[in-house]
């Protein structure tokens, strides 16, 4: 098994609810074991005038092959109302396949590391709850680099859930 890192993320629809419901949609996955879940936390939309975004990270032990886990995410979004209008708008629930084991992917449709999460303060810090503290990227970026470049500003450490 791998372990793969999951981010979430919902503005709508009680996003709490949705990351709630989408940990234990991934604790069903076949082949696939729920490692941890970080703390939730609250931050501002990327663009301006969308709702607030409640976001966390999941630890996964997996057999899936990449592209198949990622389908198996995209059908927890659409079970949980997602739908694609638009790359940046809001939505019910938001699954990335942040890190998968040791891998470098570099597909279409799949991108890992995932792209930007050195600069996404409600990224690196729930993945830094649950990461290893010498977590080295299949890029060769050590976690504890990118959280030193990235600030803590801006985010909400919401109470236990």
């Amino acid at each position: 098994m791998e372990r793969i890192y999951i981010g979430m993320g919902s503005n709508l629809a009680e996003p709490a609810e949705q990351l709630r419901c989408a940990v234990q949609a991934l604790a069903q996955l076949p082949d696939t074991r729920l490692a941890g879940v970080s703390a939730f936390y609250q931050s501002d939309s990327l663009l301006p005038g969308q709702p607030r975004y409640t976001n966390a990270v999941a630890a996964l032990d997996c057999r899936l092959a990449p592209l198949v886990l990622l389908d198996a995410l995209q059908a927890i979004e659409t079970g949980q109302g997602r739908e694609r209008l638009e790359r940046w708008g809001p939505r019910t629930l938001d699954l990335d396949i942040l890190l998968f084991g040791d891998r470098l992917i570099d597909e279409p449709r799949l991108k890992v590391p995932h792209y930007h999460m050195q600069a996404r303060a409600f990224v690196l810090y729930p993945l830094a709850e649950l990461a290893p503290a010498d977590l080295r990227l299949a890029d060769g970026r050590l976690l504890k680099d990118l959280l030193a470049a990235c600030p803590f500003v801006g985010l909400e450490r919401l109470p236990a859930n």
